[in-house]
């Protein structure tokens, strides 16, 4: 039996839909999915299997202007983890065609794509009609040199098995990278702490997601099988621990709660989440932050 195995890097416009496709390929819930943009802060790769072969998505974060430290270090991620990647499938939503980021992407293609298999995937296909989804595909591809052009909606799975079974093909031969049970390299701490961040970004909606970041700073396995998880919300100001108490702890706690179900479904067993919340003003220019995220202090320079 010949395996093969490879990283395919998701490449976009913030919101293209590149979690929901990994989550979609990989068949559980790893990259977090929220209708903010910007939310993949991590390099977080999921593992599909598809036949004889493993597919390991490197889900980057989106491409967008960068204007803080922040911004500059995931956008650095987000090609980092193109040119490390055997394929690299370029989102585009449907219904948003060739924006101005779009075109900033495929400038940067035509250096990282080099010498790599790059694909297109037309996603959100359900928002538009047949012919401009034609039109829009000849573009792209008048555009780029694509070996293949694949239309999607990640959202509904249409046409996402095609791709599936195009990028198992497409992967190098080769020993399989990961045990056959692990759907994610990131560390059980950090799905954990993404997992809060999602409940919070989700809850909070414009008030503060990019000025808070969460870490597990402790995990226990306790003697009758459930999990002890301690984590530390980090906000940027006073004001902001105050909108994630909220009226008489009412917000932290609906956040708690429903982190704690949703890592208790994933873990498949009891858990026990503590949150605490810590004003650091100048989390956003720490190293420790960044490393914590799979991201690279340096990067942000």
């Amino acid at each position: 039996m010949t395996t093969r195995a490879g990283f395919v890097a998701l490449i976009g416009e913030p919101n293209a839909g590149k979690s929901t496709l990994t989550n979609r390929m990989v068949g559980a819930k790893v990259s977090i999915v929220t209708h903010k943009v910007q939310t993949t802060r991590t390099r977080i790769r999921g593992v599909a299997i598809e036949g004889d072969a493993q597919i390991v998505f490197v889900d980057t974060p989106g491409l967008f202007k960068p204007r803080r430290r922040l911004d500059r270090a995931m956008v650095a991620a987000a090609w980092g983890g193109a040119a490390d990647a055997d394929v690299i499938v370029l989102m585009v939503e449907a219904h948003r065609g060739v924006t101005e980021g779009v075109e900033k992407i495929l400038e940067g293609l035509e250096d990282i794509g080099k010498g790599r298999k790059v694909a297109l995937a037309i996603n959100k296909i359900d928002r538009v009609k047949a012919e401009a989804l034609l039109a829009l595909s000849q573009k792209l591809n008048d555009r780029y040199p694509f070996v293949k052009t694949f239309m999607i909606s990640a959202e509904k799975g249409h046409g996402v098995e095609d791709l599936r079974k195009w990028l198992a093909g497409e992967v190098p031969e080769g020993p399989w990278l990961y045990p056959e049970d692990q759907i994610a390299d990131l560390p059980m701490r950090m799905i954990a702490a993404e997992m809060t961040r999602e409940k919070l970004t989700l809850r909070l909606h414009q008030e503060l997601p990019y000025q808070l970041t969460v870490e597990t700073e402790n995990w226990e396995e306790r003697k009758d099988g459930s999990a002890r998880i301690d984590q530390v919300i980090y906000v940027a100001r006073d004001g902001h621990k105050g909108i994630l108490l909220g009226h008489k702890g009412e917000t932290i706690k609906a956040v708690g709660k429903a982190a704690r179900e949703e890592l208790e479904e994933f873990l498949g067993r009891k858990v026990h989440l503590f949150l605490q919340v810590k004003v650091r003003s100048g989390w956003l220019d720490e190293a420790a932050r960044y490393s914590e995220m799979g991201l690279d202090f340096k990067d942000g320079n």
